[in-house]
């Protein structure tokens, strides 16, 4: 006789048997589920939900973050960093040309006025500096320009506490030039100031120059490129001439953007030369759809110097011109 159990057991089997079929399909349906979604086109943006568009946007790549930037609020609209690059000289080397020039580039964005905080504002702290600084997106450069960090003793070591991976712009010029030239600016705002001639030397029949007047000292690179060095490697330096920011604009703001990492867009195309001021100008400005030149300020006429000091400027600086030529790799022809 059969046991009374057995057609228990078989009742037990089917109903596990429907249970492992029912798993299996709703597996299916679940499979099916997420390759339809995964092909479907996706769902326009909800207005309610800005942050998961941002999120999407930014992960989707630069096309995409450019395209979609008008679905963000206008506070996730960039960021303020602080800056990853710094012109810091030289004073009337034409370093505001310099900035004008780069400005045009979408990739970079600069402080307009000098903050100088890495020479008289430092004790504001870094949140102070970095609120000076215009917001950017990803990808961008900020930027500020404030030219006496150059011969600031304290600044190299400040900029390293901020960022040891800072990369510093110098725009030098003629050391004998640039020094009439900052002369001529304080003789705009102060005509009572003594003769060049007299500000030059400590002692005019032994022709001792005075070393310790801004405008002559400013000029001896080579003293204070030696303090930068301390802290940053010369890859992280890149030194532009004056003199061929003004004869060839574009060849020098190629190897700004080459230092920088930028794409090559400011050309030749974006300048023409100005007869009357003597300088080239940008065919557009920043925002602008007009042509910009540099303020009044910028090509004053030289007052006439005595030769004979000029020359004994010349003979002063040639061996610091000597040594600053082989510390940068680059011969800049001031003593041709």
């Amino acid at each position: 006789m059969v046991p009374e159990r057995a057609p228990g057991r078989v009742a037990v089997r089917k109903q596990l048997a429907l249970m492992l079929l029912s798993a299996l399909a709703t597996l299916c349906v679940l499979q099916s589920l997420a390759v339809t979604s995964a092909r479907a086109p996706a769902p326009a943006e909800a207005p309610a939900a800005p942050a998961a568009a941002a999120a999407a946007a930014l992960a989707g790549g630069g096309a995409r973050w450019s395209a979609r930037r008008t679905l963000l609020r206008p506070e996730d609209d960039g960021t303020k960093r602080l800056p990853q690059a710094l012109i810091i000289g030289v004073k009337k080397g034409g370093t505001r040309a310099l900035l004008e020039f780069l400005r045009v580039h979408p990739d970079v964005r600069a402080v307009g006025a000098e903050p100088h905080f890495f020479d008289r504002n430092y004790q504001n702290g870094l949140q102070w500096y970095r609120d000076l600084m215009p917001k950017t997106l990803e990808g961008q450069i900020t930027m500020e320009k404030t030219p006496s960090y150059f011969v600031t003793r304290e600044a190299p070591a400040r900029i390293y506490a901020m960022s040891r991976e800072t990369k510093l712009i110098v725009v030098v010029r003629d050391p004998v030039t640039r020094a009439i030239s900052d002369y001529t600016q304080t003789l705009s705002k102060r005509p009572d100031i003594p003769s060049f001639e007299s500000l030059t030397f400590k002692n005019r029949t032994t022709g001792l120059i005075d070393t310790s007047w801004s405008a002559i000292q400013i000029g001896i690179y080579a003293k204070h490129l030696d303090n930068w060095l301390q802290y940053f490697p010369m890859s992280q330096i890149l030194f532009v001439s004056g003199e061929r920011l003004i004869s060839d604009p574009a060849g020098e703001l190629g190897r700004v953007q080459d230092f920088l990492g930028l794409k090559r867009i400011i050309t030749d195309k974006h300048f023409y030369f100005n007869q009357t001021k003597g300088f080239p100008c940008l065919k557009k400005a920043e925002g602008s759809s007009k042509p910009h030149c540099l303020g009044k300020t910028k090509g004053r006429t030289h007052p006439n110097i005595d030769p004979e000091v000029v020359q004994r400027l010349r003979d002063f600086y040639r061996p610091f011109n000597m040594k600053f030529y082989q510390m940068t790799g680059r011969v800049f022809g001031w003593d041709d």
